[in-house]
């Protein structure tokens, strides 16, 4: 959903709009402050203070625009009063995405390395079989992650892999598309309007409350955040010294190919 946006032309000092008024202003409307000349210099510093009054607000200072944008992120108290919805989000991403994995497994007969899945799923990018369709869902694998797209509801979900065989992890931009495309939640309780922005927030409150926890990935300096009433799955950590799989022979690498492109 779009904000409707509320231009205030400034000048002077005085047509500077009060604390207040920024603090009050609606989810739904995105505040955007021209500045002029005569005041353009006084921008920056009015921006940096606006960010440290409200941290619960995305405050945007364009570098060549003369401009400030505001917009007033989901609450605390949205999120608490939603509590229960994100929570069930949470353990249907985590379930969708298990599934979906493990469906792309078995119609494209591949062989997973149950330790370190990123090293089999590695393997496929760049490749033709990166993407492509397994039943009605539409698959690419890129970076850390598998993007899936419902061919008749046009429901998202990105499965990370990162996590050995751990595919709940939420990433707050993913984890709000996915929220926002699935048909089942609709209309939403609470608005999603900045699907990164609004989707930090929505994971940190969780945090808070206790009902989501942090992970450590198969590979060094990268966590995630995953439901926390969940089945625990052991996730190994990648030594490059020994998990490193064999490199397989031209011919091996022709046989998997064909058994892809039958399927």
């Amino acid at each position: 959903m779009e904000r409707n946006i509320e231009l205030i032309t400034i000048q002077s000092i005085k047509e500077f709009p009060s604390i207040d008024y920024i603090s009050n202003i609606p989810r739904h409307k995105q505040l955007r402050l021209i500045f002029k000349d005569s005041v353009q210099h006084l921008r920056e510093d009015f921006g940096s203070d606006l960010k440290k009054r409200f941290p619960a607000f995305q405050i945007a200072i364009p570098t060549i625009e003369h401009e400030i944008n505001i917009c007033k992120l989901i609450t605390d108290e949205e999120i608490i009063a939603n509590q229960l919805f994100f929570t069930r989000c949470a353990k249907d991403y985590r379930e969708l995405s298990t599934e979906l994995i493990n469906l792309f497994i078995t119609n494209k007969k591949v062989k997973l390395n149950k330790d370190f899945p990123f090293l089999t799923f590695n393997r496929i990018k760049g490749q033709r079989m990166s993407r492509g369709k397994v039943g009605q869902w539409n698959y690419f694998f890129h970076g850390y992650h598998c993007q899936f797209q419902n061919t008749k509801t046009k429901q998202e979900i990105e499965v990370p892999f990162m996590f050995g065989m751990e595919f709940g992890d939420l990433d707050p931009y993913f984890f709000s598309i996915y929220i926002k495309s699935t048909p089942q939640y609709q209309p939403l309780p609470v608005e999603i309007y900045d699907e990164f922005a609004d989707g930090c927030r929505i994971l940190e409150v969780m945090l808070k409350l206790d009902l989501l926890e942090k992970i450590n990935s198969s590979i060094g300096n990268h966590s995630g955040t995953v439901i926390k009433d969940r089945e625990k799955i052991q996730i190994k950590v990648f030594n490059p010294e020994t998990d490193f799989e064999k490199r397989q022979s031209k011919l091996t690498r022709i046989v998997q190919f064909l058994k892809f492109k039958k399927s």
